[in-house]
């Protein structure tokens, strides 16, 4: 059992709500986790962090009590290795729509005989090796480690049967992606995206997968009917566009009430 598979079995079968971090932003990640979201999305696909940033997270999103998952920017062999060094609970491989893309993953992440990971000792991932014997602790990090194929193209939809069979794997919708595959960019309420949606869901849990999604407000309810495992709410840029704008139009609307109160009598 991985650690993800852990933390979705004490959720008491509902969603762990996750939100995701685009820069590095350490007091947002604080804050996140005080007010009870359980899973970190530490992006690396559209970011421009780098893995020394990305480790740090990882350790605060550990220390928090948070999981912490790391978009990689593909599955090149580099970006994957280099994630899994930074020790991060969930490794998420974006656009996925083959099987030998999954099978390039796990040969990426995990451990010999798992996979072709290379032997490296002393990363966060393995504890620096401390006090500990580095072939355990590999097998150990191959149990833990979560990996996640992110299913965001039509063609991944029509495959989905064939990538939930390959073990080791869990599933990651991305609706946004998906909707201007699908020929509705944008349009994350439309029946294609949730009808693929749907689709997804049920092939994933026919195999016994987790699910895990990235959506917005409007499409909250329908996720968590839908059963997903993982629900992220939102990231660091929406957060801060909520705030600002609420911000901004209070600010506004306090300065128009006392310019009407500051009028003359005659004027009003």
């Amino acid at each position: 059992m991985n650690r993800l598979q852990a933390a979705v079995k004490a959720n008491n079968g509902e969603p762990l709500l996750g939100i995701a971090v685009y820069f590095y932003d350490p007091p947002f990640l604080d804050m996140a986790a005080h007010l009870g979201f359980k899973v970190m999305w530490i992006e690396m696909e559209h970011s421009f962090m780098g893995f020394s940033e990305v480790a740090d997270l990882c350790r605060m999103a550990k220390s928090a009590g948070m999981l912490a998952m790391i978009r990689t920017a593909n599955a090149n062999r580099e970006n994957v290795m280099k994630a899994a060094e930074c020790g991060p609970d969930i490794i998420d491989v974006p656009m996925v729509e083959t099987v030998e893309h999954v099978h390039a993953l796990i040969e990426s992440a995990r451990f010999a005989p798992e996979g072709n990971r290379g032997f490296f000792s002393v990363s966060p991932s393995l504890a620096y090796s401390l006090n500990q014997d580095v072939v355990s602790a590999q097998a150990k990090v191959n149990q833990d480690l979560c990996l996640m194929v992110q299913v965001e193209t039509a063609a991944a939809v029509d495959n989905i049967d064939a990538l939930c069979a390959v073990p080791g794997v869990e599933i990651f919708i991305g609706p946004s992606d998906l909707s201007a595959s699908l020929g509705v960019p944008g349009e994350l309420s439309h029946p294609k995206v949730l009808d693929a949606a749907r689709k997804v869901v049920a092939a994933a849990k026919k195999t016994g997968k987790l699910v895990a999604v990235g959506s917005g407000p409007v499409e909250f309810e329908f996720y968590a009917q839908l059963g997903v495992d993982v629900l992220f709410c939102g990231n660091d840029f929406s957060c801060m566009k909520i705030g600002i704008q609420s911000m901004l139009q209070q600010g506004q609307a306090a300065v128009a009430k006392a310019a009407q109160q500051l009028q003359p009598e005659g004027v009003r």
